[in-house]
């Protein structure tokens, strides 16, 4: 296959839906030659934040000289940003042979009669494949949902887990409370490794810390309460923690100062592990780090910015934001959500600081809620509701709406439309200019 086949038999994988369980991704990576076990992880779980600490350790670990893979997902801006070594893209000739190869393993598996694996199963797989293929010194890897049965989980190098923040998500495969979820999200916790976590809520930290003693491993907390001198900005942040005075970091965000204090904390885990990692590298590293969607500034006049806010944690934390850097502006939101969110919930958080919301459907999943059902939701809580065709009309009623020189425009929701907004912006800027 070439590339543009090789996504093509992707986008069609993803018909096989979404399923919890490690056998499929087992027999897969056996026939494949376990890739998996020539490289060594840092593994992260959690419910928000997961991908900012994930672009925090791996420039720091970059800064430090070593050569890095990053697995994520969603992406934004491009299917091959999902798996990067370095911060550059998996190479298009490289997906291709690996996605090959790997569509004649399934081949196989299915004359035998075993299952078809999911698309996500299939990019882990080639993820790892390529990061053995480019003999990453350490992979940074996220979990897609949950952990313990996640298909990321198969990993058995683990040097050192992670824990973010966990709240109530995806209860419908990960369970109904807090300590239930806190289980699933522990559950890649393996034995006689060190882990990190964010401070928990007690329930979920009472999880992790029997996790930790049942599998005789390290647990180092970060916590969040402990960072001082803290200074909140739009384009530069600062904090001091562990005895680290006047850290700096480029993201944006209110809660961006607790996820760059997991990522300290996990520096400080990792120069145990024998990872030599300088104070000016760790600094250099934090300044440096960048992960758009995430209260990403994407145009100044008139201030439009975007957040990857799709759960009811994530609401709190873009609450939190709203509140330190746009207090007493008007705020016209732009919302796309998924069907299986508690997307009620994330509506009702942030209406308090607008009475104007566009809805839009979020292209190309079937997961997306139609903006029409979004915005019949949303109506209970603003004054002005409008459903939207397309993203970029809703850009532009926003717009239109957004005359005064205070005035902000705040895109929020499902990671998955936030790209398509960010090249609508840029589209609107290039007209301007």
């Amino acid at each position: 296959m070439d590339y543009r086949e090789a996504r093509v038999y992707l986008d069609e994988a993803a018909k096989y839906g979404s399923v919890l369980g490690l056998d499929n991704m087992r027999e897969l990576l056996g026939r494949l030659g376990n890739p998996q076990d020539e490289l060594k992880f840092i593994h992260i779980s959690g419910t928000n934040g997961k991908g900012s600490v994930l672009a925090y350790l791996s420039t720091i670990l970059m800064e430090a000289g070593y050569r890095v893979g990053r697995y994520i997902s969603p992406t934004l801006f491009s299917y091959r940003e999902r798996i990067q070594v370095n911060e550059e893209f998996i190479r298009r000739e490289s997906l291709a042979v690996h996605v090959s190869r790997i569509r004649e393993t399934i081949e196989q598996m299915q004359k035998e009669g075993l299952p078809h694996p999911t698309v996500f199963e299939i990019e882990t797989a080639l993820s790892f494949l390529y990061f053995a293929e480019e003999r990453c010194d350490i992979v940074v890897l996220e979990t897609g949902m949950g952990g313990l049965t996640d298909a990321t989980n198969i990993i058995r190098t683990t040097v050192m887990e992670v824990l973010v923040k966990i709240s109530m998500d995806h209860m419908q495969f990960l369970g109904n409370t807090l300590s239930e979820i806190a289980a699933q999200k522990a559950g890649i916790i393996k034995p006689h490794t060190v882990a990190v976590s964010t401070r928990q809520e007690p329930e979920a930290m009472q999880v992790i810390e029997a996790q930790v003693e049942k599998t005789g491993s390290v647990l180092f907390v970060a916590d969040p309460a402990d960072a001082a001198d803290i200074h909140y900005g739009l384009e530069r942040q600062s904090f001091s923690y562990d005895g680290l005075e006047h850290l700096e970091i480029s993201l944006a965000g209110s809660y961006q100062i607790a996820n760059a204090v997991t990522a300290v904390t996990a520096v400080r885990a990792l120069r145990t592990l024998g990872y030599e990692i300088s104070e000016e590298q760790l600094r250099r590293g934090l300044r440096r780090t960048q992960w758009r969607g995430r209260f990403t500034v994407l145009c100044r006049h008139p201030l439009i910015v975007m957040d990857g806010a799709h759960n009811p944690d994530g609401a709190l934390q873009l609450k939190n934001s709203i509140e330190q850097y746009f207090k007493g502006r008007r705020i016209f939101y732009i919302c796309g959500m998924f069907r299986d969110k508690d997307y009620e919930t994330v509506l009702r958080t942030v209406s308090p600081y607008s009475d104007t919301i566009f809805t839009i459907q979020t292209p190309g999943n079937p997961r997306a809620l139609p903006a029409e059902e979004l915005a019949k939701a949303a109506r209970p809580y603003f004054a002005q509701v409008k459903a939207e065709r397309t993203i970029a009309e809703a850009l532009e009623d926003a717009l239109r709406q957004a005359q005064q020189e205070e005035d902000v425009i705040l895109a929020f929701g499902s990671l998955s439309f936030l790209g398509e907004f960010s090249g609508a912006v840029e589209k609107i800027k290039e007209i301007g200019q």
